[in-house]
């Protein structure tokens, strides 16, 4: 093998380990800013999950009191319609 051979090779192995150390950096940086992301994302979720559960907290207390009203609207029919029949009767 040649000198000239020898500093060919050792240059371009010499290069692909640069190229290597840079590949891991820009890789671990990549991964840095995905996580970044991804916790941010989770945050604005859970957020929205939070918004979510009192907007479905609402409606339900909205139907359990509509309930309650067709309830008392029933029962002040049967009333009503008791004293209309009392009255009819008399």
């Amino acid at each position: 093998m040649t000198p000239e051979l020898i500093t060919t090779i050792a240059l371009g192995v010499l290069a692909y380990i640069v190229m290597g150390v840079v590949f891991v950096f820009k890789l671990d940086t990549c991964i840095a800013v995905l996580r970044t992301t991804i916790e941010a994302q989770k945050e604005n979720n859970d957020k929205q999950f939070e918004r979510l559960e009192k907007k479905q907290d609402k409606h339900n207390n909205l139907i359990e009191r509509m309930v309650k009203v067709e309830e008392s609207t029933k029962s002040a029919h049967h009333r009503l319609d008791g004293r209309t029949n009392e009255g009819v009767s008399r």
